[in-house]
């Protein structure tokens, strides 16, 4: 018996992910910025509370980071990288608004510093307000063409848009500039999947799982092509990865599961479907839990019947 599954399609295929400031922004150096006021709190400058509050995020510590960056900024309103460096740490923390406000700040203070116009770019992106953040994006390569994530941050503006022949030249310029960075080939990815060359997805993922071997979402798609070439060995290999890549990745066991169905494999698929559920239900993720949940049954009753 060979099971349809046209109910059922491959979790996320062609989901958009939003990574934005996924690739690193280094902290800055400080030559170049001199508080133009040297007023002091508790015997500190506020290049003294900047140190501090990059000490603190070397330490993980970023609520203590965040109280001593709001200092230095609060000693010197012009010192740029006070605010800046407090934008990484609210987005480090999933505060957006205030985290595209001490961009902001940053950009008032420092109208040349392009890493802030890129990272309040991708604030904005994030919050789905696209036009403000073209035009940040814009400005940040306009201060500095090589800036590898303003670049990447433009493709994903770009590719909500849905404009992946923009995007993916976006993407391209980032890898160009970021050559370690996997988000970039991710996304050529998932453009290329959006028009449905899937051998030069699987290739884009690829590129992005040999720099960063340990990238679930990539491995996942890379076993949704194969699944659809109906590679069944080359798909479930590629679903294991994305598992161990993160054990709770439940689109990773869903795939799986349909290969077990495809191989009748049953016991298998029963097992791996469970985990998927439960995953999904957790992750208050009703309508894959019930598609799970639904396969699941499929996969028992099979199970129990003679073959």
């Amino acid at each position: 018996m060979r099971l349809s599954f046209s109910k059922y399609p491959i979790a996320g295929l062609v989901s958009l992910t939003l990574l934005v400031v996924s690739i690193p922004s280094p902290s800055l150096s400080l030559s170049e910025y001199v508080p133009s006021e040297l007023a002091k709190s508790n015997g500190k400058t506020a290049i003294d509370w900047l140190n501090q509050g990059l000490q603190a995020i070397q330490a993980g510590k970023v609520k203590d980071a965040i109280a001593a960056f709001k200092q230095a900024a609060k000693l010197d309103p012009t010192l740029a990288p006070a605010y800046y460096n407090l934008g990484l740490a609210y987005r480090q923390t999933g505060q957006l608004q205030p985290s595209a406000d001490a961009f902001y700040r940053a950009t008032q203070a420092d109208p040349k510093f392009a890493p802030a116009f890129a990272n309040l770019g991708g604030a904005l992106l994030e919050g789905n307000n696209l036009q403000l953040a073209n035009d940040y994006l814009q400005r940040a390569l306009e201060l500095d063409p090589k800036l590898g994530f303003a670049h990447y941050n433009f493709g994903l503006v770009r590719e909500q848009q849905g404009d992946c022949e923009k995007a993916i030249a976006s993407f391209k310029q980032a890898i160009e500039y970021s050559k370690n960075a996997p988000e970039p080939p991710y996304h050529i990815g998932m453009c290329y999947l959006q028009q449905g060359k899937l051998d030069r997805a699987r290739d884009a993922f690829n590129q992005a799982v040999k720099i960063n071997p340990k990238y679930p979402e990539a491995y996942y798609n890379l076993g949704s092509i194969w699944f659809q070439q109906n590679k069944l060995q080359e798909a479930l290999e590629a679903f294991r990865k994305s598992a161990e890549a993160n054990s709770n990745y439940p689109n990773a066991y869903y795939g799986a599961g349909l290969v077990f169905m495809q191989l009748k494999q049953y016991g298998d698929a029963v097992q791996v479907f469970k985990f998927a559920r439960d995953l999904y239900n957790a992750q208050k993720n009703p309508q894959w839990a019930k598609n799970a949940e639904q396969l699941l049954q499929q996969a028992q009753n099979l199970n129990y019947q003679p073959r």
